[in-house]
């Protein structure tokens, strides 16, 4: 982060993380509360059909940006990167250092990455250090349990979730936000 702050003195630099979660057809069972003595019933239907929940989060205040695309590839990702740049204002005099995993999408050569985003890699399998992947349960909640006949139902559900979590800032925040995780200030966030 000091390096981009460095390089561009006059611009506001802002630390983000980004990764991917696959949801589909196939559902989320989880447990829930019953009646003594009664059982619950979910309809399983076991079908293989995914979405991808694109997340970006910047911990220090629960920010995020949610895309729901169809599949994780380098082409998929440089348009989820070239939306995120737009919605954040990453450009000339706004940088965003960006944390992620060395999925090989996220480093393929045909990616191609906005001006204003600069990539931080994690070391190799260690998905304790992303953020976004406490993510996840959260992201679920909005499916679990759910029986959905289509895709497009599924994706209902998933937006109407992504908008509720992105105005609970402070349980992002609680979640997300590591002991480790660099404080924002007001010049460099």
């Amino acid at each position: 982060m000091k390096a981009i702050q460095q390089a561009y003195p006059e611009a506001t630099v802002e630390l983000w993380a980004t990764d991917q979660h696959r949801i589909g057809l196939k559902p989320i069972l989880r447990r829930i509360w019953v009646r003594k003595g009664s059982r619950p019933r979910v309809t399983v239907q076991q079908r293989f059909q995914w979405l991808y929940v694109y997340s970006f989060v910047q911990p220090t205040s629960g920010h995020t940006e949610w895309y729901l695309l169809p599949s994780v590839t380098a082409e998929i990702f440089s348009i989820a990167l070239s939306h995120f740049a737009q919605a954040v204002g990453a450009g000339p005099s706004k940088r965003v250092l960006l944390v992620l995993d060395q999925a090989g999408w996220h480093s393929s050569k045909e990616l191609v990455v906005p001006e204003g985003i600069h990539l931080l890699f994690l070391p190799p399998y260690s998905p304790e250090l992303q953020p976004c992947e406490r993510l996840w349960p959260l992201s679920n909640e909005g499916v679990a349990n759910g029986s959905f006949r289509t895709l497009d139902d599924l994706e209902a559900a998933q937006v109407q979730r992504c908008v509720v979590l992105q105005n609970q800032l402070e349980v992002i925040r609680s979640h997300t936000c590591f002991h480790w995780w660099p404080p924002s200030d007001s010049k460099h966030q």
